[in-house]
């Protein structure tokens, strides 16, 4: 089933990266989705809203650091999203 929280393609390209990976680092997402630092707070913060995202804060020497990473909800909404845009686009694998 499409999920209407990360079908937006910022929401879809913030998890598709993330959901290989554990904790990332907020310029690392927003640098690999090109995103500005206003636009993927926003759309973090309805993942994170939704249950899918976590993020962390702290520091890393004097320098504020902010993380994510999926949460198990998250990456099962992200696996189902996908999975039902490669059944409608006739994507699908053949072991299904």
């Amino acid at each position: 089933m499409i999920d209407s929280v990360i079908h937006p393609l910022p929401r879809l390209s913030i998890c598709a990266l993330l959901a290989g990976a554990d904790w990332v680092e907020f310029r690392v997402v927003r640098d690999s989705t090109e995103l500005s630092d206003s636009m993927l707070s926003k759309h973090s913060r309805a993942l994170e809203d939704a249950g899918y995202l976590e993020v962390r804060k702290g520091a890393v020497g004097r320098r504020p650091r902010t993380w994510f990473r999926l949460t198990e909800q998250g990456r099962n909404a992200y696996r189902g999203h996908v999975a039902a845009l490669r059944r409608m686009t006739g994507d699908v694998p053949a072991d299904r």
